[in-house]
């Protein structure tokens, strides 16, 4: 449906008003540092940019981060745009995270760290209130679910020592805190409104309280808008409810279903050349994407005694992923077809997601001898069904439509069963020295079969792993509000479905193909200065062993083959940094109404194949000495934020420099599939206002200088070649909390 502008302002003003009934009243604010799973949270209104705490403690919840590299932000409406989910700004206090500027829509969050994949935070272990979104962890890990920002309470991100307590990722574990109801009253409603360039528009509504026993929230999100590009409309929905029944002090369960589901038009991908002539041109008008994805989860939390406490969390992940695409390469353009009197058929890919998963864990603090200790361990179950669905012979119309001419070409069912243990102990030394060992143990049992069009034969693979990971952490408080870290730990990454479902007849899998393992060390030093200054600098190193690729083989008559196997190593290595410093605090430490504070989030990361050998047009290729795909050797994000008593702006610029899209570091190809991505530098602006107790204005501009500019090329959906970043665009909210 379209909308004129007169009739969109009409829409922003009701559904505004519509919701802004009654006495407008103060907001509570939090004071509870411990927002993991426990505890009531009232709703939070950000008053200061300086945090209390940048990482998370030594024990949170039933989880321990003793020795860890971890971080944590609150998100300030006030400071960030939320209501385009736009990460390098929601996320520029996380030092080092690489982020793909896909679209100004916000219904994906691309994110990787340390030399690790970012498309759709595929290497990343993904969670909400504890609970992991990635639509099929072992098989088919890109997480699809895409939380509204304006929900979140709390973001926090545990380094590669992650594995440990959470599964498989290399990138780390981030996990999305949600809002919950104001412990304070019975009855809260929210609303915020926002609209912007390029047809944006978004409607954020919230309710929430405590009555009784019960505390609850439940939110619902609409976004619709034409995107900067031609052929760029999206429209997205999310909802939320979460009851939190408290039985008594000790006891508590809570029910959460969280549901996301968007159709967006894909503009599809650009050569160089068209990049440079207008990079807000599109050659794809029929190209569509679908997820739907629900998750309903159950979490019981007992406290079984002052020193042990117990969770036991149970939820599914029920989707799909669709697509009806034309697919080829940018310089080729999807025209009329005068011998079909048509358009050319479109692809149709499928995915649907049926999986469960049940955590349970205990914590419990006792002493061995004269020495405190922290015992965390936990049990995992997990189970998935995947149904793929792909290269069916679709329409040739050009709107979203997923029907079929003719039957997939590929139709496989893929199941995963996974079993899992870990403990780890924070051993307290001396008051200002502990050490926190760590196991876990993993049970893989995977099934593939089905048929590829293409193949000689039905598919069929079975594989069962078993192995063991160890970490170590060690904690020294230096000074009252300082501390050093460090820790080693293992972490793995299974071999995907993909890997070992072949292209072609001529493909064959490697019997002894093996999951990726490596290990990931940090060494640092964090803390504060009184409330003035605060900061984060470690030094990281990465090992990636045993990643998954192609090279060429001989069969016995002399026949080429393409073999799937583990084809090398690569090592990221770097230093990550956070400082930050309020200005007027050094004059009046006291100082609570106005603020000035700069920031600085920088990471050197060098992240290189250090041995490979990988197909190349029929040769095996060495890629040792190549730098890893994606990822830049220097990012950073500096800013500025002002606060006057209600009122703050901030600006803040972001840097990437160069980087390649393949593991062979191939400087330009014609189609634009292939090739550098240049270095680029990014300015936004934001500003919030706070006005009568309860309502809000916010507005601003992202990428201030109309930058052009993309950090993505791609070889397959939704491209294949290079996906523009947004150029200079506005919005302006309207919201309210009362």
């Amino acid at each position: 449906m379209k909308y004129s502008v007169k009739n969109r302002i009409g829409i922003f003003v009701f559904c505004f008003f519509q919701v802004a009934v009654g006495k407008a009243q103060n907001v509570t604010q939090v004071a509870s540092a411990d927002t993991v799973l426990t505890g009531v949270l009232d709703s939070v209104v950000v008053n200061s940019f300086i945090r209390t705490q940048t990482f998370l403690s030594d024990v949170n919840g039933v989880q321990i981060f003793a020795g860890k590299k971890t971080n944590t932000v609150q998100l300030n409406p006030n400071g960030y745009n939320l209501a385009q989910n736009v990460a390098r700004n929601s996320f520029a206090q996380i030092p080092g995270l690489t982020m793909w500027d896909m679209d100004g829509a916000g219904t994906q969050l691309n994110i990787g760290s340390r030399g690790t994949d970012s498309h759709r935070s595929i290497e990343m272990n993904m969670r909400q209130n504890g609970y992991c979104t990635n639509s099929d962890i072992f098989g088919y890990p890109e997480n699809h679910y895409t939380v509204p920002l304006q929900a979140v309470q709390e973001v926090q991100l545990v380094r590669g020592s992650a594995a440990l307590q959470y599964g498989p990722q290399f990138g780390g574990m981030m996990n999305f805190v949600m809002r919950k109801g104001d412990s304070t009253k019975p009855f809260e409603i929210q609303s915020e409104q926002t609209t912007g360039s390029n047809n944006l528009f978004n409607s954020y509504n919230a309710i929430g309280g405590t009555k009784g026993k019960l505390n609850y929230y439940a939110y619902f999100d609409y976004r619709h808008g034409d995107g900067w590009r031609d052929n760029a409309k999206f429209n997205y929905h999310a909802y939320y409810i979460n009851l939190d029944y408290h039985f008594n002090s000790k006891a508590s369960l809570a029910f959460q279903f969280s549901r996301m589901d968007y159709v967006q038009q894909i503009a599809g991908g650009l050569t160089d050349a068209q990049f440079a002539a207008d990079p807000k041109q599109s050659e794809r008008s029929r190209n569509f994407f679908q997820p739907v994805i629900n998750i309903p989860a159950l979490l019981f939390r007992y406290k079984l005694n002052e020193a042990t406490s117990l969770e036991i969390t149970s939820h599914g992940l029920f989707g799909e992923r669709n697509s009806v695409q034309f697919i080829n390469t940018a310089n080729i353009a999807d025209t009329f077809n005068l011998a079909l009197n048509s358009y050319n058929p479109r692809q149709v890919d499928r995915d649907y997601y049926s999986a469960f998963t049940t955590e349970a864990r205990i914590l419990h603090q006792y002493k061995l001898g004269n020495v405190k200790s922290t015992l965390a361990a936990g049990l995992r179950y997990f189970t998935e069904l995947t149904k793929r669905k792909q290269k069916g012979v679709g329409t040739t119309g050009s709107d979203f439509d997923l029907s079929l001419a003719n039957d997939y070409g590929i139709n496989l069912r893929l199941t995963t069963h996974n079993y899992a243990a870990f403990a780890e102990n924070i051993f307290q030394l001396t008051p200002k020295f502990s050490v926190t060992p760590g196991i876990r143990y993993e049970i893989i049992k995977t099934d593939l079969d089905g048929v590829i069009n293409n193949a000689a034969d039905a598919v069929a693979y079975k594989s069962k792993r078993n192995f063991p990971l160890f970490g170590a952490g060690v904690q020294y408080q230096a000074t009252p509000l300082t501390q050093l870290y460090g820790n080693i730990s293992q972490a793995y990454r299974p071999y995907l479905y993909a890997n070992v479902t072949p292209a072609d007849r001529i493909d064959k899998i490697d019997p002894s193909l093996k999951d990726s393992k490596g290990y990931d060390i940090d060494l640092g030093y964090r803390g504060r200065v009184k409330n003035i200054f605060r900061f984060d600098v470690n030094a990281f190193y990465l090992f990636y062993g045993d990643r998954v690729g192609l090279i060429t083989q001989q069969d016995n008559a002399g026949d080429n083959f393409l073999f799937t196997t583990n084809i090398g190593n690569s090592v990221s290595k770097g230093v990550e940094a956070y400082v930050e410093l309020s200005l007027l605090r050094l004059v009046n430490a006291r100082n609570n109404k106005t603020d000035l504070r700069l920031f600085n989030s920088l990471a050197y990361t060098h992240a290189t194949y250090t041995s490979g050998v990988i197909n190349k047009s029929g040769v095996n290729t060495s890629v040792a000495g190549n730098y890893v795909e994606n990822i830049p050797a220097w990012n950073n994000k500096c800013g500025i934020d002002f606060r006057v008593k209600n009122i703050s702006t901030s600006l803040q610029y972001s840097y990437t420099s160069k980087t390649y899209n393949d593991a062979f570091n191939t400087e330009y190809s014609s189609n634009g599939v292939l090739g550098a991505i240049p270095a680029y530098h990014v300015w936004d602006w934001n500003f919030g206002w706070q006005f009568a107790k309860a309502f809000r204005f916010s507005g601003g501009v992202n990428n201030l200088a109309n930058a052009h500019y993309f950090n993505r090329r791609i070889t397959f959906y939704p491209g294949p070649g290079i996906l523009p970043a947004d150029g200079r665009t506005f919005y302006i909210g309207l919201g309210m909390n009362m």
